[in-house]
Formats: structure tokens, C-alpha cells, sequence
């Protein structure tokens, strides 16, 4: 027996459903934002847009734009983050066709160079524009967008020392983050106007100075 106090089932079946269907409907809003702003930067090549470019893309209203987010930069950290994730998941996805720990990390390593290295033909601006200038006026907002890129370098570095390739006292989590941050700032500097882009750096280059400070030397 129900207490007074107690909502009827009826009643709380629907909220649930009117709760559900609205959570349903800002997600397909902000998808629409995300593609819409995904595509304006495929066009352009660049992340430098309007919000009113967005909500016109989208085909919806600049109030809902502002339900769905604070503005430009918090649009962006969204686009950013779900570029990491998928990237991450591409990374996982090219390691799984090697079983040996040390090999899975190269190639997390090359792999994470190319994608975060200045190449005009790749259109990847959230990476080589947005990401440097977050770094440094949002770095808390960086660690949370790289979360899961961290976990699974994290993930292989632990691997590694469980195979006994990793150079004594050296603590895998640790390691993981400092070998991910190197790889990403060395990419994103790759592109200066100066003698390193006669003679660019290659992620071979990046692997074996990064394996120089945790592989085990027997």
C-alpha cells in the first residue's frame, strides 16, 4: 500500500516518459550543432566561425543553441573531445593486429603523431588550432578531453611492464601521460617555419626518443 506522499505509478511512468522523450530531443539538437559545425569546418579548414554560422547550418534557433551550450568554446570542447574519443578508438583498432605489448605502443605512438601533426590536406584544425590554444587558457578542460586517450596509453604502457619492457621504477600511469604529452606537443610544433619543416620530424624519430625514456635496456 502506497503512503499519501507517494506519486501514483501512472505518475511517475509519465514524467519518466516525458523525461526521456526531452533528453531525446537535446540530444538530436546538439548532434545537429555538432554536425553542423563539424561540416562548416571540414569547408573551411579553419575553426575560426560564428555561432550564427552554426544555428544556420543546423536549421535551428540560436535560443536553442544557447539551451545546448554556453557558446563558441564550449562547441568546440565538445568537437574536440568526441575527435579524441574516436581517435583513441582508431588507435585501439590499428593495435589489435599485434599481440606484442612493445609493438602496440609504437604504433599508439606514430599514430597519435600523424593525427595531431599540422597537415593542410587532413583538415584536422581541432587538433593542430583549437587544442594548443585550449592547453594554455583551459588546462583543466584539456585533462577531461584526453581521458580516454590517457587510458588507453595507460592500458598498453601497463602491458609493456607486464611483459618486463619497461625500464625499472618507472610508474606505467605516469610515464604514459608525459610519453602522450610529448608526442602531441612535438606534432603540434612540427609545423614552425623553420629548418624542421625542410627536414620534418617523423614518428619514427618521435617513437625512438620517446622509447629512449622507459623502454628496459636488456
Amino acid at each position: 500500500m502506497t503512503t499519501p506522499s507517494e506519486e501514483p505509478a501512472w505518475k511517475q511512468r509519465s514524467v519518466e516518459r516525458s523525461i526521456k522523450t526531452a533528453k531525446l530531443r537535446a540530444e538530436q539538437r546538439v548532434q545537429r550543432f555538432l554536425d553542423a559545425a563539424q561540416s562548416i569546418i571540414t569547408e573551411k579548414g579553419t575553426t575560426d566561425f560564428t555561432v550564427q554560422e552554426v544555428v544556420d547550418r543546423s536549421k535551428l534557433s540560436l535560443r536553442s543553441f544557447y539551451l545546448q551550450f554556453d557558446g563558441k568554446h564550449e562547441l568546440l570542447l565538445a568537437l574536440f573531445e568526441d575527435a579524441l574519443s574516436r581517435s583513441a578508438e582508431q588507435i585501439r583498432a590499428a593495435t589489435a593486429g599485434t599481440s606484442e605489448p612493445m609493438d602496440q605502443l609504437k604504433i599508439a605512438v606514430e599514430l597519435l603523431f600523424e593525427f595531431c601533426r599540422p597537415d593542410p590536406a587532413a583538415q584536422r584544425p581541432l587538433f593542430t588550432d583549437f587544442a594548443p590554444q585550449l592547453l594554455l587558457s583551459h588546462p583543466a578542460e584539456v585533462k577531461v578531453a584526453h581521458s580516454s586517450l590517457l587510458a588507453f596509453f595507460v592500458e598498453l604502457m601497463e602491458k609493456v611492464s607486464e611483459a618486463g619492457q619497461l625500464r625499472e621504477g618507472v610508474n606505467p600511469r605516469r610515464i604514459a601521460a608525459m610519453t602522450m604529452q610529448t608526442v602531441m606537443f612535438i606534432a603540434q610544433s612540427s609545423g614552425a617555419p623553420d629548418d624542421a619543416t625542410v627536414h620534418p620530424i617523423s614518428s619514427d624519430e618521435v617513437w625512438a626518443f620517446c622509447s629512449q625514456g622507459f623502454a628496459h635496456k636488456g
